[in-house]
Protein backbone atom coordinates (compact mmCIF):
# COMPACT_ATOMS: atom_id res chain seq x y z
CA UNK A 1 0.00 0.00 0.00
CA UNK A 2 1.52 3.59 -1.25
CA UNK A 3 1.55 5.79 1.58
CA UNK A 4 2.35 8.74 -1.46
CA UNK A 5 0.56 9.03 -4.81
CA UNK A 6 3.91 7.13 -6.87
CA UNK A 7 6.35 8.87 -9.00
CA UNK A 8 6.16 7.59 -12.63
CA UNK A 9 9.52 6.96 -12.53
CA UNK A 10 11.42 6.45 -9.30
CA UNK A 11 14.62 4.80 -10.06
CA UNK A 12 15.95 5.01 -6.67
CA UNK A 13 14.35 2.84 -4.05
CA UNK A 14 15.83 2.83 -0.54
CA UNK A 15 14.21 -0.01 1.80
CA UNK A 16 14.70 0.88 5.49
CA UNK A 17 13.85 4.28 6.78
CA UNK A 18 16.06 4.70 9.49
CA UNK A 19 19.13 7.05 9.54
CA UNK A 20 21.01 5.26 7.04
CA UNK A 21 17.99 4.79 4.69
CA UNK A 22 16.44 8.34 5.42
CA UNK A 23 19.90 10.09 4.65
CA UNK A 24 20.33 7.92 1.80
CA UNK A 25 17.11 9.26 0.97
CA UNK A 26 18.10 12.68 0.80
CA UNK A 27 21.18 12.59 -0.64
CA UNK A 28 19.74 10.90 -3.49
CA UNK A 29 17.05 13.57 -4.10
CA UNK A 30 20.38 16.30 -3.63
CA UNK A 31 22.00 14.14 -6.85
CA UNK A 32 18.60 15.02 -8.46
CA UNK A 33 16.98 11.65 -8.45
CA UNK A 34 13.26 10.67 -7.87
CA UNK A 35 13.39 8.20 -4.93
CA UNK A 36 11.22 6.04 -3.07
CA UNK A 37 11.61 5.43 0.63
CA UNK A 38 10.05 1.89 2.10
CA UNK A 39 9.64 0.77 5.20
CA UNK A 40 6.45 -1.00 7.27
CA UNK A 41 4.84 2.22 8.00
CA UNK A 42 4.98 4.68 4.90
CA UNK A 43 5.44 7.27 7.33
CA UNK A 44 6.53 10.93 6.51
CA UNK A 45 10.11 11.35 8.10
CA UNK A 46 10.53 14.98 6.81
CA UNK A 47 12.48 14.08 3.53
CA UNK A 48 11.24 16.63 0.96
CA UNK A 49 10.75 15.37 -2.68
CA UNK A 50 10.84 12.02 -1.30
CA UNK A 51 7.96 9.38 -1.93
CA UNK A 52 6.81 7.11 0.72
CA UNK A 53 5.70 4.18 0.45
CA UNK A 54 4.27 1.06 2.81
CA UNK A 55 5.71 -2.60 2.22
CA UNK A 56 6.69 -5.12 4.36
CA UNK A 57 9.73 -6.41 2.36
CA UNK A 58 10.77 -9.52 4.23
CA UNK A 59 8.05 -11.06 2.32
CA UNK A 60 8.40 -12.15 -2.26
CA UNK A 61 4.70 -9.71 -2.33
CA UNK A 62 5.82 -6.70 -0.25
CA UNK A 63 9.49 -6.56 -1.81
CA UNK A 64 8.31 -6.60 -5.03
CA UNK A 65 5.40 -4.13 -4.78
CA UNK A 66 8.08 -2.09 -2.91
CA UNK A 67 10.75 -2.22 -5.61
CA UNK A 68 8.43 -1.39 -8.61
CA UNK A 69 10.30 0.02 -11.57
CA UNK A 70 13.10 0.83 -9.94
CA UNK A 71 16.77 0.75 -11.45
CA UNK A 72 18.42 0.90 -8.46
CA UNK A 73 17.51 -0.75 -4.73
CA UNK A 74 19.54 0.12 -1.77
CA UNK A 75 18.82 -2.68 1.12
CA UNK A 76 19.25 -0.06 3.95
CA UNK A 77 16.55 -2.91 5.93
CA UNK A 78 17.37 -3.52 9.51
CA UNK A 79 15.45 -4.60 12.82
CA UNK A 80 15.60 -5.26 16.06
CA UNK A 81 18.60 -7.16 17.79
CA UNK A 82 17.05 -9.89 19.04
CA UNK A 83 14.72 -10.63 15.41
CA UNK A 84 17.97 -10.66 12.92
CA UNK A 85 19.02 -13.59 12.59
CA UNK A 86 15.13 -14.94 11.76
CA UNK A 87 13.97 -11.90 9.92
CA UNK A 88 17.60 -10.97 7.98
CA UNK A 89 17.36 -13.90 5.99
CA UNK A 90 14.01 -13.36 4.79
CA UNK A 91 14.43 -10.43 4.12
CA UNK A 92 17.32 -11.11 1.67
CA UNK A 93 15.60 -13.75 -0.17
CA UNK A 94 12.59 -11.53 -0.79
CA UNK A 95 14.51 -8.71 -2.07
CA UNK A 96 17.05 -10.95 -4.07
CA UNK A 97 14.33 -12.93 -5.76
CA UNK A 98 12.48 -9.09 -6.32
CA UNK A 99 15.42 -7.84 -7.97
CA UNK A 100 16.67 -11.30 -10.19
CA UNK A 101 12.75 -10.72 -11.43
CA UNK A 102 13.38 -7.11 -12.43
CA UNK A 103 16.89 -6.41 -13.52
CA UNK A 104 17.57 -3.75 -11.04
CA UNK A 105 21.09 -3.27 -9.35
CA UNK A 106 21.27 -4.04 -5.32
CA UNK A 107 22.83 -1.92 -3.04
CA UNK A 108 23.64 -3.71 0.14
CA UNK A 109 24.38 -1.63 3.13
CA UNK A 110 26.49 -3.91 5.33
CA UNK A 111 28.39 -4.19 8.82
CA UNK A 112 32.14 -5.26 9.75
CA UNK A 113 30.33 -8.12 11.42
CA UNK A 114 31.62 -10.79 9.14
CA UNK A 115 35.06 -10.15 9.71
CA UNK A 116 35.09 -11.53 13.31
CA UNK A 117 37.43 -10.82 16.02
CA UNK A 118 40.65 -9.95 14.28
CA UNK A 119 43.36 -9.23 17.24
CA UNK A 120 43.49 -5.62 16.54
CA UNK A 121 44.30 -5.93 12.86
CA UNK A 122 43.32 -3.49 10.43
CA UNK A 123 40.42 -4.34 8.37
CA UNK A 124 40.37 -4.35 4.74
CA UNK A 125 37.94 -5.92 1.60
CA UNK A 126 41.06 -8.72 1.64
CA UNK A 127 40.26 -9.30 5.11
CA UNK A 128 39.57 -13.02 6.10
CA UNK A 129 35.70 -13.26 7.10
CA UNK A 130 36.62 -15.70 10.61
CA UNK A 131 33.20 -14.56 12.38
CA UNK A 132 32.45 -16.80 15.29
CA UNK A 133 28.88 -14.88 16.59
CA UNK A 134 25.86 -16.27 15.75
CA UNK A 135 24.75 -12.26 14.53
CA UNK A 136 28.92 -12.69 12.54
CA UNK A 137 27.88 -15.76 10.91
CA UNK A 138 24.38 -15.08 9.78
CA UNK A 139 25.89 -11.70 8.42
CA UNK A 140 28.63 -13.70 6.09
CA UNK A 141 26.37 -16.17 5.43
CA UNK A 142 24.04 -13.38 3.48
CA UNK A 143 26.94 -12.06 1.82
CA UNK A 144 28.02 -14.70 0.57
CA UNK A 145 24.86 -15.32 -1.00
CA UNK A 146 24.74 -11.81 -2.26
CA UNK A 147 28.03 -12.25 -3.91
CA UNK A 148 27.37 -15.47 -5.16
CA UNK A 149 23.93 -14.16 -7.03
CA UNK A 150 25.86 -11.71 -8.65
CA UNK A 151 28.89 -14.05 -9.91
CA UNK A 152 25.66 -16.58 -11.33
CA UNK A 153 24.60 -13.47 -13.43
CA UNK A 154 21.08 -14.06 -11.19
CA UNK A 155 21.50 -10.04 -9.74
CA UNK A 156 24.41 -7.26 -10.43
CA UNK A 157 24.84 -6.66 -6.27
CA UNK A 158 27.24 -4.38 -4.22
CA UNK A 159 28.11 -4.23 -0.48
CA UNK A 160 29.16 -1.41 1.12
CA UNK A 161 30.12 -1.90 4.27
CA UNK A 162 30.48 0.76 7.39
CA UNK A 163 31.82 0.84 10.96
CA UNK A 164 29.38 1.81 13.92
CA UNK A 165 27.34 5.12 13.24
CA UNK A 166 27.75 8.16 14.38
CA UNK A 167 25.95 11.55 13.06
CA UNK A 168 22.81 13.38 13.24
CA UNK A 169 19.99 11.30 14.09
CA UNK A 170 22.00 8.43 14.85
CA UNK A 171 20.20 7.26 18.48
CA UNK A 172 21.18 3.29 18.62
CA UNK A 173 24.80 3.61 18.43
CA UNK A 174 27.91 3.14 21.24
CA UNK A 175 28.38 6.51 20.31
CA UNK A 176 24.94 7.95 20.24
CA UNK A 177 22.26 8.34 23.08
CA UNK A 178 24.66 6.61 25.61
CA UNK A 179 26.43 9.49 25.05
CA UNK A 180 25.59 12.83 23.18
CA UNK A 181 22.66 13.74 25.96
CA UNK A 182 24.69 13.00 29.04
CA UNK A 183 27.26 15.30 27.34
CA UNK A 184 24.77 18.08 26.97
CA UNK A 185 23.01 18.05 30.24
CA UNK A 186 25.81 16.97 32.41
CA UNK A 187 24.80 13.39 33.09
CA UNK A 188 27.00 10.66 32.41
CA UNK A 189 28.15 9.24 29.18
CA UNK A 190 28.79 5.15 28.50
CA UNK A 191 32.00 4.04 27.17
CA UNK A 192 32.18 0.30 26.38
CA UNK A 193 34.73 -1.86 26.99
CA UNK A 194 38.49 -0.54 26.89
CA UNK A 195 37.49 3.29 25.49
CA UNK A 196 41.79 3.90 25.29
CA UNK A 197 41.62 1.36 21.93
CA UNK A 198 41.34 2.80 18.43
CA UNK A 199 37.94 2.37 17.56
CA UNK A 200 36.35 3.36 13.66
CA UNK A 201 33.15 5.18 13.66
CA UNK A 202 31.36 6.09 9.90
CA UNK A 203 29.86 9.42 9.77
CA UNK A 204 25.84 8.56 8.60
CA UNK A 205 26.58 11.37 5.85
CA UNK A 206 29.39 9.44 4.36
CA UNK A 207 27.27 6.16 4.50
CA UNK A 208 24.40 8.06 2.64
CA UNK A 209 26.87 9.34 0.59
CA UNK A 210 29.06 6.08 -0.28
CA UNK A 211 25.72 3.92 -0.79
CA UNK A 212 24.90 6.88 -3.51
CA UNK A 213 27.68 6.84 -5.46
CA UNK A 214 27.49 2.82 -5.51
CA UNK A 215 24.20 3.08 -6.46
CA UNK A 216 25.36 5.73 -9.25
CA UNK A 217 28.53 3.84 -10.23
CA UNK A 218 28.13 0.03 -11.59
CA UNK A 219 31.93 -0.77 -12.24
CA UNK A 220 32.01 -1.20 -8.08
CA UNK A 221 29.72 -4.16 -8.78
CA UNK A 222 30.23 -7.94 -7.10
CA UNK A 223 32.62 -7.18 -4.63
CA UNK A 224 32.42 -5.70 -0.76
CA UNK A 225 33.62 -1.76 -0.77
CA UNK A 226 34.58 -0.63 3.34
CA UNK A 227 32.36 3.19 2.72
CA UNK A 228 34.18 6.34 4.08
CA UNK A 229 35.50 6.11 7.44
CA UNK A 230 37.83 8.71 9.33
CA UNK A 231 40.93 7.07 10.38
CA UNK A 232 40.40 5.26 13.98
CA UNK A 233 41.29 7.10 16.91
CA UNK A 234 40.30 5.95 20.74
CA UNK A 235 36.88 6.52 21.81
CA UNK A 236 38.29 8.49 24.72
CA UNK A 237 39.81 10.52 22.03
CA UNK A 238 36.99 10.92 20.85
CA UNK A 239 34.84 11.48 23.91
CA UNK A 240 37.27 14.35 24.97
CA UNK A 241 36.74 16.05 21.68
CA UNK A 242 33.02 16.09 22.51
CA UNK A 243 33.62 18.04 26.07
CA UNK A 244 35.54 20.30 24.31
CA UNK A 245 32.55 21.31 21.98
CA UNK A 246 30.36 21.29 24.60
CA UNK A 247 32.46 23.43 27.06
CA UNK A 248 31.80 21.04 30.03
CA UNK A 249 33.51 17.80 31.37
CA UNK A 250 31.15 15.14 31.87
CA UNK A 251 31.44 11.69 34.01
CA UNK A 252 32.03 8.37 31.72
CA UNK A 253 30.58 5.18 32.83
CA UNK A 254 32.85 2.39 31.55
CA UNK A 255 31.25 -0.89 30.78
CA UNK A 256 33.48 -3.50 31.07
CA UNK A 257 31.11 -6.01 30.19
CA UNK A 258 27.57 -5.92 28.50
CA UNK A 259 24.86 -3.92 30.91
CA UNK A 260 21.82 -2.10 30.42
CA UNK A 261 22.84 1.59 30.19
CA UNK A 262 20.54 4.40 28.68
CA UNK A 263 19.01 2.98 25.56
CA UNK A 264 20.60 0.00 25.67
CA UNK A 265 18.15 -1.90 27.53
CA UNK A 266 18.47 -5.64 29.38
CA UNK A 267 17.08 -7.37 26.07
CA UNK A 268 18.94 -5.61 23.65
CA UNK A 269 22.42 -6.44 25.72
CA UNK A 270 21.88 -9.98 25.93
CA UNK A 271 22.31 -10.05 22.78
CA UNK A 272 24.86 -7.75 22.26
CA UNK A 273 27.51 -9.69 24.18
CA UNK A 274 28.38 -11.93 21.37
CA UNK A 275 29.86 -8.86 19.94
CA UNK A 276 30.92 -7.63 22.73
CA UNK A 277 34.88 -8.20 21.42
CA UNK A 278 34.90 -5.49 19.33
CA UNK A 279 35.03 -3.00 22.19
CA UNK A 280 37.18 -5.50 23.56
CA UNK A 281 40.11 -5.26 20.81
CA UNK A 282 41.45 -2.27 18.39
CA UNK A 283 38.42 -2.24 16.01
CA UNK A 284 40.22 -0.37 12.70
CA UNK A 285 38.49 0.04 9.59
CA UNK A 286 40.98 0.97 5.92
CA UNK A 287 38.27 2.71 3.28
CA UNK A 288 41.30 4.17 1.17
CA UNK A 289 40.01 1.43 -1.53
CA UNK A 290 37.08 3.17 -1.80
CA UNK A 291 38.23 7.13 -1.45
CA UNK A 292 41.12 6.00 -4.54
CA UNK A 293 38.30 4.64 -6.89
CA UNK A 294 35.52 6.85 -6.09
CA UNK A 295 37.31 9.89 -5.13
CA UNK A 296 35.38 10.70 -2.19
CA UNK A 297 37.31 11.25 1.62
CA UNK A 298 35.46 10.98 5.00
CA UNK A 299 34.41 13.82 7.10
CA UNK A 300 37.26 14.70 9.69
CA UNK A 301 36.28 13.30 13.19
CA UNK A 302 36.13 16.97 14.53
CA UNK A 303 33.01 18.32 12.17
CA UNK A 304 31.43 15.15 12.68
CA UNK A 305 31.62 15.92 16.42
CA UNK A 306 30.09 19.20 15.83
CA UNK A 307 27.11 18.33 13.49
CA UNK A 308 26.39 15.07 16.10
CA UNK A 309 26.18 17.94 19.21
CA UNK A 310 24.65 20.33 17.11
CA UNK A 311 21.64 17.92 16.18
CA UNK A 312 21.69 16.48 19.90
CA UNK A 313 21.21 20.40 21.35
CA UNK A 314 17.84 20.39 18.84
CA UNK A 315 16.55 16.67 19.53
CA UNK A 316 16.84 17.63 23.19
CA UNK A 317 15.21 20.88 23.15
CA UNK A 318 12.10 19.32 20.95
CA UNK A 319 12.00 16.89 23.73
Amino acid sequence: MSAATPQPHATHTVLGAGPAGTGLARELVRRGHPVRLVDRRGEDPGAAGVERFAADVSTADGARAAIGDATVVYHCVNVGYHLQAEVMPRVQEAVLAAVEATGARLVVLDTLYPYGETGGAVMTEDSPWQATSRKGRMRAELDERYLAAHRAGRARVVLGRSADFVGPGVLNSSLGATVFPGALTGGEVAGLGDIDLPHSYTYIGDVAAGLATLGERPEGDGRVWHLPTAPAVSTREILTMIEKRVGRPFGITVLAEPRPFGPFDERFMAEYAEMFYQHTEPQIMDSSAFERSFGMAPKPLADTVDATVTWYEEWLRSR
